[in-house]
Formats: C-alpha cells, structure tokens, sequence
C-alpha cells in the first residue's frame, strides 16, 4: 500500500516538473546573457592581444607570463595574500568579538550597535575619502593628536613606504559590520537550552563560548571569511583614491592594476587579471567551506 502510494505522488510530482522549468527559464536565460556569456569571453580573450575595438589576436600564455613576472603584478599578488591573512584573521576576528559583545549585551551595547552600523551607509569611495583627510599630515586629526606628544613627528601616512600599506589596510580593517551582523544572527538562533545546561554542568562563560557558541557559529565565520576575503580580491576604492598603488607599488591590488590595463586599452591582459582573481575566489570558497565544514547540519 505504501509503495503504490509513494508511486503515485511520485507522478504527480513528476507532472509539475515542467511547470518548475519554465519558472527556472527567466533565471537560466538571465545567468546565460549576463553571467556565463561574459565569463567565456574573458576566458577566451584572456589569451590574446586585444585593444577592445580590433579583432582580439590569439597570442598563448603571454599575459599570464606578463602578470607573474611583472613586478607591480607580484606586489599585488603578495599583497592580496597578506590582506586575505588579515581580513581572516584580525578582520573577522574583531567582527566575532562585537557580535559576541552584542550577544551579551552589556551596558550601552545598543548605542555601540547603532555607531557600528554608520559606516554601513557610507560609500567605499566616501570612506576612503575621509581616512585620506583623517591621516593628512597637515590637517588630520591622528597626526595633530600625535604631535601634541612629539611636536616634530611628520609622516604622510598613505605616501610613505612602509607606512601606506598598512594606512590602506586600516581603511577597512575595523569595518566589519557585516561579519558582525552575521555571526550574531547565528548566536541568537542558538537554543537557551544548550546554554542552561552548560551553565548547570558547572562550564564557565569562556568554556561556553569556546565549546558551544564558536563551534555552532562555523557556517556564518566560514561565510564572514569568504565575503571578506572576496572583497579584498576586489578592492579598488580605497586604494585608488588614497595611494593609487604607490608608494612605487607598495599598496597595488589586482583590481587597480586591471583598471590601468583597462585604461591602456589592453583587455587582453586585464582580463587575464580577471581569471586569476576568479581563480583565487573560487579557491577561497572551496577551501573555507572544507575548514569549516559549511553547509553541515548543527542541531
């Protein structure tokens, strides 16, 4: 009785098939025309010499040659892996503690929730802008504060080697709004009941955390460190309008060495930027979803 009944209900869900279909078709012709069309030709125009406007000219490896000999490219290659470091580490690793802050709540956690929320409705370009004026030497306010204790102290943050790197990587290093967002959102889907039994088997708010909240919270960490690895990948504002990848190339990323490229009508090695950036992206999403067994069920 029971098969003849799974039989029959697996017909008539074979019957709307059609109908999931053609609800899926406005998706498929969508992802084909402005997804996977535009990556086959960034594929395929990767491995010419192409102007944008001639016929692009086939000519084998030689942009990927270019891009792993060329100084700026390895700078930014080298740069990219140390800001992926930072971004997994001292970037997600802040946002965890403000989530973790705000799950406590104590005193004045609602206030310290709202002003950690105004950047959000900052622009990129906006925020890189106001950390350009923040650490002018002149005019800014770190350096004035500064000089107050050592009245000849002088440094153009975002011009000076080894200073610019790491005056670049402040622009947004502590904007880790969305990394906090999402962690919290998993710690408040936890069941009391796992923290009321920890608490009567005598474990201490560190033991609670370390052994029951971080555990539970492995699929939104894995998905902050992806979003904020991948937005490395693609940062441009902040460099391009403070630095513009110097001093010499000190703060250079792939993305702004893609735009000169760009800018030089020669697509053929931007695009081969672009794969390489795909690449590192989707090596980013394989590998943190293996660390953090993402997708795992944890209840």
């Amino acid at each position: 009785m029971r098969k003849k009944t799974a039989l029959r209900y697996g017909r008539v869900e074979r019957r709307y098939f059609k109908w999931i279909y053609l609800f899926l078709l406005p998706t498929l012709v969508v992802f084909t025309i402005f997804y996977a069309e535009p990556i086959y030709v960034l594929i395929r125009t990767s491995f010419t010499k192409w102007d944008g406007f001639n016929s692009p000219t086939f000519n084998g490896i030689n942009n990927y040659t270019r891009l792993f000999t060329n100084s700026a490219a390895s700078i930014s290659l080298k740069n990219l892996f140390l800001w992926s470091l930072i971004a997994m580490t001292l970037h997600v690793g802040y946002g965890v503690i403000v989530a973790f802050i705000w799950y406590y709540k104590p005193k004045g956690w609602k206030l310290s929730r709202a002003v950690f929320m105004i950047p959000n409705v900052i622009s990129p370009a906006a925020f890189a802008l106001i950390f350009r004026f923040l650490l002018n030497d002149s005019v800014g306010a770190l350096n004035v504060l500064i000089r107050k204790i050592f009245p000849e102290f002088d440094v153009q943050w975002f011009f000076v080697s080894p200073y610019a790197f790491w005056a670049v990587t402040f622009t947004w290093l502590f904007y880790a709004v969305v990394v906090s967002l999402i962690v919290y959102n998993d710690l408040v889907a936890i069941p009391t009941s796992l923290t009321e039994a920890a608490r009567l088997d005598g474990a201490s708010a560190w033991h609670t955390i370390r052994h029951i909240y971080l555990p539970l919270c492995h699929n939104s960490i894995g998905t902050a460190i992806i979003c904020s690895i991948t937005s490395r990948i693609a940062m441009y504002e902040a460099i391009a309008l403070t630095t513009s990848g110097g001093p010499g190339s000190d703060t250079m990323s792939l993305s702004v060495l893609m735009m000169r490229a760009i800018s030089d009508y020669n697509y053929g090695f931007a695009n081969a930027i672009g794969i390489v950036m795909v690449i590192f992206g989707i090596l980013v999403l394989v590998a943190v979803n293996k660390a953090f067994h993402m997708g795992e069920s944890d209840y």
